[in-house]
């Protein structure tokens, strides 16, 4: 004799069809972590050196190969200041000043890595003033240290500012 129908055993058949059929369902994928190598990553393209500067730029060149590090490649450039002081091209050493100063805020760690940040632009100004001679370098030097003195001193804009207020 068939077994009837009963809504306790269609219940009990389709609560087990559903256990099958998760069992069976793969496993969703883990969402992206960030590389664990990010802090070297970031403190790699952040010296004072120029191979630093020259890795860097390529990074900056192709940001899509490094998405998994959910950097911040945003820049305002030299902010309120030219970028091209008196015909100086300051524009690159402006903008890999605002990675380091954005990413390190991020990585809350800003305080600790300001200073070598500040060295950084400031050294990465000075290669630009090494394509120089005579006056020009000397007009160059002069600025580039004009605009390192102010980052030294005033160089946390709202843009890099958390909403909670200065960190540096």
């Amino acid at each position: 004799m068939p077994r009837r129908r009963t809504p306790a055993r269609v219940a009990a058949a389709a609560a087990v069809a559903a256990g099958v059929l998760v069992l069976a369902a793969p496993a969703p994928a883990p969402a992206s972590a960030v590389p664990a190598d990010k802090p070297q990553v970031l403190s790699r393209w952040t010296q004072t050196g120029s191979a630093s500067y020259t890795a860097w730029a390529a990074a900056r060149s192709d940001p899509g190969q490094w998405a998994a590090y959910g950097f911040d490649w945003s820049t305002d450039h030299c902010t309120s200041s030219p970028d091209n002081p008196l015909g100086f091209p300051f524009r690159n050493a402006c903008a890999r000043h605002d990675f380091g100063y954005r990413n390190y805020k991020r990585a809350t760690s800003f305080p600790a890595h300001k200073a070598r940040l500040d060295d950084a632009f400031h050294a990465d100004m000075q290669r630009v003033c090494a394509t120089y001679s005579g006056a020009a370098k000397r007009s160059c030097d002069g600025t580039a240290w004009t605009y390192y003195q102010a980052v030294r001193a005033f160089g946390v804009s709202s843009q890099d500012t958390p909403a909670g207020g200065p960190t540096a």
